[in-house]
């Protein structure tokens, strides 16, 4: 009989092991390759769907409820512009749009000047410098609630500073800081620079933490002292930064609610004249009979005109750098 040889089929046997393992590694390859490709996909996911229905899909349905007379009962219906014709009447929105304007104006430079120069004299590694760092940022921590009892039993008739005052001979009658117009404003853009110093410090020193040291030993070697080495070093170097920290400030000084909110209880200062843009949007958007469209057009102003003023700095920015 003719035997057949064995050893002249291993070599097919195992060149056909190979080819079929090749491609299981290959169907397996493309199985990992889409699951890799999709994993970041499902983790970006939840993050994704809360922002486009809690701030795209809100914001759209503001800018369609800003054209209606919708309130919180009815839907309302399609009304044009009659709600911003209705807002260039009311004196309340220019009293708003006044007090949130000198905000800005007032507050921004002190947002963008101050902490950049306590991060300044705080950026030192002792346990002293850690203390004052530390000291400085607790008031971003605390609540509004908290913040506002705190300045409210201080600024009181009765409080510690009038009695400190009063005790000194320094005045004869308690300063009405929570009871006059323009005191309650500029009262509370005091508080807001106390809380905010703290917290823009931080990040400008991150950014002095990116400056490199040897500019400081050159200048220091070309006899430049401290004040001049902070005006042509530090500032310089943190540039970038005091235009992130003024677009911050000024989106959030226009924005102000909480601190004269707590400071007059709610009324917004005698008659309502310390009134800001949020303060007027959260008044006509909220309660049974709250405006729903009316607040949606006031909030689209508040869009337009912040989106105003960060366009004019970056102008303003724009050319100070070109010249």
């Amino acid at each position: 009989m003719c035997r057949t040889d064995s050893s002249a089929i291993r070599p097919k046997a195992s060149a056909l092991g190979r080819h079929g393992g090749s491609q299981a590694g290959v169907q397996g390859g493309k199985g990992t390759h889409w699951t890799t490709a999709l994993a970041p996909y499902l983790f970006v996911f939840p993050a994704f769907a809360i922002v486009f229905i809690f701030v795209i899909v809100a914001a759209l349905n503001t800018c369609r409820l800003a054209f209606t007379d919708s309130t919180l009962l009815r839907p309302g219906k399609f009304v044009g512009i009659e709600n911003f014709v209705k807002i260039v009447h009311d004196d309340y929105f220019w009293t708003a749009l006044l007090n949130s304007t000198l905000y800005v104006v007032c507050v921004v430079p002190f947002m963008v000047i101050l902490p950049l120069m306590l991060a300044n004299l705080v950026k030192g590694n002792s346990r002293i410098m850690g203390f004052f760092r530390t000291s400085f940022y607790t008031p971003v921590v605390m609540s509004a609630v908290v913040v506002g009892m705190i300045w409210t039993n201080l600024l009181d008739p009765k409080g510690l500073v009038n009695s400190v005052l009063e005790s000194l001979h320094i005045i004869h009658s308690p300063i009405p800081f929570l009871s006059d117009r323009w005191l309650i404003l500029f009262t509370s853009m005091f508080v807001t620079i106390w809380l905010g110093l703290g917290y823009y410090m931080v990040i400008y020193l991150t950014a002095l933490a990116n400056i490199d040291i040897s500019l400081y030993e050159a200048a220091s070697l070309d006899g430049a002292g401290p004040i001049r080495q902070f005006l042509y070093v530090t500032i310089p170097g943190v540039r970038s930064t005091i235009v992130l920290i003024m677009m911050l400030s000024t989106i959030a000084a226009f924005r102000v609610f909480n601190e004269i909110y707590v400071l007059t209880n709610g009324t917004a200062g005698p008659g309502g004249e310390d009134i800001t843009m949020s303060m007027l949007i959260q008044r006509e958007g909220t309660g049974i009979q709250a405006r729903t469209g009316y607040a949606s057009a006031l909030s689209l102003i508040v869009l337009v005109v912040v989106g105003a003023m960060l366009i004019l700095q970056q102008i303003i920015q724009k050319r100070g750098e070109d010249s």
